[in-house]
């Protein structure tokens, strides 16, 4: 890497916003690590995380599609909620009836009426994480990962909208 003038990238520490509790819904975990799917919109998976806006913490949603890992859905900003996450889903653009799962962790973003709507109109199966499991939203979990390492931190944000143009 040297002899090539190549340098890696490094995820640096960084505080994290204190979380708002859990989903306590019993909904079960539909999915259950099966991240690799046979065709397209079987089975989709989001989370949200954050980013640096300014001196404010913004927060993006993306939607991946299990079949190819595609971010298919995105939404931006300044507030964790179950908006975001209705944009998120209003973004994709493929017909919803085609979707078959939705799943997530137990974020309190994911447990309410307005995402509850949306999914059983459009006869989307809802698919939870076990409380406390990163593992069975891996795919959520590696994909911010890099989201973060290959785009977030090469660059700075002042607005929101900036965060919007670039991704």
């Amino acid at each position: 890497m040297k002899r090539l003038n190549l340098v890696s990238v490094y995820q640096k520490a960084t505080f994290k916003p204190h979380s708002r509790g859990k989903n306590e819904a019993p909904i079960p975990n539909h999915l259950d690590r099966q991240f690799k799917q046979e065709r397209p919109l079987q089975a989709l998976v989001t989370d949200l995380t954050y980013v640096r806006a300014g001196n404010r913490w913004a927060y993006v949603c993306l939607i991946i599609d299990l079949y190819n890992r595609e971010i298919i859905g995105l939404s931006l900003g300044w507030h964790k909620t179950a908006e975001l996450v209705k944009q998120a889903i209003q973004s994709i653009p493929y017909a919803l009836t085609k979707v078959k799962m939705f799943h997530s962790d137990r974020g309190k973003e994911f447990d309410n009426q307005l995402i509850d709507e949306i999914l059983e109109a459009f006869g989307i199966t809802r698919s939870l994480s076990q409380a406390g499991c990163p593992y069975d939203n891996a795919v959520a979990e590696s994909t911010y990962r890099a989201f973060k390492i290959e785009f977030v931190y090469q660059e700075t944000f002042q607005l929101l909208e900036e965060l919007a143009l670039k991704t």
